[in-house]
C-alpha cells in the first residue's frame, strides 16, 4: 500500500519558518546525494543573530521537524543533510516559491 500524500496543512506548517524554506531551497539546488560533501552550502544567508541560538533552534526544532516530515534525512553525526523520502511531494511548492522569488517578500526566502 502507497503511503498517502502529505496534507496541505502539514507541508504549510513545516515551511512556516524562513530557515527551514531556506534548507529545502538550497536541497533543491545541491543534491548531497550526488556529491561528495553532504553538507549544506554555505552560501545561505542568516540573519544577525546570536549564532549559538540558532544553531540550538536549529537543532532541536528545525532540523528535527525537517526529518519528522520525510523531507530531509539528517546525520546527526556529520551533522549533514540530504533530500529525505518525501522530498519530491514538496518539490514543486519550493520550485514555485524560488521561480518567483522576486516578486515575493524578501523574508520569504
Amino acid at each position: 500500500m502507497r503511503p498517502s500524500p502529505l496534507s496541505m496543512d502539514t507541508i504549510l506548517n513545516v515551511l512556516e519558518n524562513q530557515y527551514r524554506r531556506r534548507v529545502l531551497v538550497a536541497l533543491l539546488e545541491h543534491n548531497p546525494q550526488d556529491a561528495d560533501d553532504p553538507k549544506i552550502p554555505s552560501d545561505i544567508k542568516l540573519a544577525d543573530e546570536d549564532l549559538e541560538t540558532l544553531r540550538i533552534h536549529m537543532t532541536h526544532t528545525h532540523l528535527p521537524k525537517l526529518e519528522e516530515s520525510g523531507f530531509i534525512e539528517w546525520d546527526r553525526d556529520t551533522n549533514s543533510i540530504r533530500k529525505g523520502p518525501k522530498f519530491d511531494e514538496i518539490r514543486p511548492l519550493l520550485e514555485l516559491m524560488q521561480n518567483h522569488a522576486d516578486e515575493l517578500p524578501d523574508d520569504w526566502l
